[in-house]
């Protein structure tokens, strides 16, 4: 049984089902429903304003279709506003925007302040893992992070030794998407290389400045953006927003609001003068 015909059973009256069924093919309802919305939602929305107000006569008919029909065009709206949020969140996902330097400002620097290699995503990534991430999913990337910390470091401890293959010993230490991390660093061309740059050697004192200039520096931040998750959700969330949309939005919803009270009023004032008695 489709969930309109629940509705028609459960709380539509026997004597009202001809009514309801002038009014699933009266004038408005027809264009009502457009041809990707689902027409048995809409016709549950009538069923259920017949059996409240059972109209009778063609003028309240008339009226319980407009209510219908108002209604079912406020339901367009909140999808209206959820496609906008969605819209907005998608532009705010746009790899030029800064969302979680921006949402982490008041602690200092962040991530996005070292070099754009050397984080192991993008930004939209990170953002999109703030917004989809459960505590568990952070816990599991603070491990994770802490542990490929504790490779790093070990690596030094390597480099500083007095191993004839400390070089070779720190390289091996690191875990696999630092080396390759450090081998891209390696193959850069130099003349390519900034102003304040200094070229990668393959050996233990460019490595150690790789590691400590760069790496180290990288989990600080990248811890800091783990531990404030919730900011860079909540500043996605906002410039997400678009105000000029959601207000146009509302002006619309206004009108259906103030729409919806004047066909109430007329439908019920019709109601109370049927009942009325007539003075002989």
């Amino acid at each position: 049984m489709t969930e309109l015909a629940q509705v028609l059973r459960d709380e539509v009256p026997s004597t009202e089902l001809t009514r309801f069924n002038a009014l699933r093919h009266g004038v408005l309802s027809r264009y009502t429903v457009l041809p990707w919305e689902n027409a048995d939602e809409y016709h549950a929305i009538v069923a259920a304003l017949v059996a409240e107000h059972a109209p009778q006569g063609p003028t309240e008919e008339h009226l319980v279709e407009e209510i219908a029909g108002i209604m079912w065009r406020k339901r367009r709206l909140r999808l209206a506003e959820a496609a906008a949020h969605r819209r907005g969140l998608e532009e705010t996902l746009e790899s030029y925007r800064e969302t979680v330097k921006v949402a982490l400002v008041h602690l200092g620097a962040t991530a996005a302040d070292t070099q754009e290699d050397m984080a192991d995503m993008d930004e939209d990534e990170r953002v999109v893992d703030a917004i989809r991430a459960t505590a568990a999913d952070t816990q599991e990337d603070m491990a994770d992070m802490a542990a490929d910390e504790a490779m790093t470091r070990r690596a030094l401890e390597l480099l500083g030794s007095k191993r004839n293959d400390a070089y070779e010993a720190g390289l091996a230490a690191l875990r696999k998407d630092t080396q390759s991390l450090w081998a891209d660093r390696l193959a850069r061309d130099p003349d390519k290389l900034g102003e304040d740059e200094q070229p990668a050697t393959a050996d233990v004192e460019g490595l150690r400045r790789f590691l400590e200039g760069e790496v180290l520096p990288w989990f600080d931040n990248r811890r800091k953006e783990l531990a404030n998750r919730p900011l860079i959700r909540e500043q996605a969330f906002g410039e997400a927003l678009d105000p000029d949309k959601l207000e146009r939005l509302g002006r619309y919803e206004i009108h259906l609001d103030r729409k919806l009270e004047r066909m109430l009023a007329m439908l019920l004032r019709l109601k109370d003068l049927r009942r009325e008695p007539v003075e002989p």
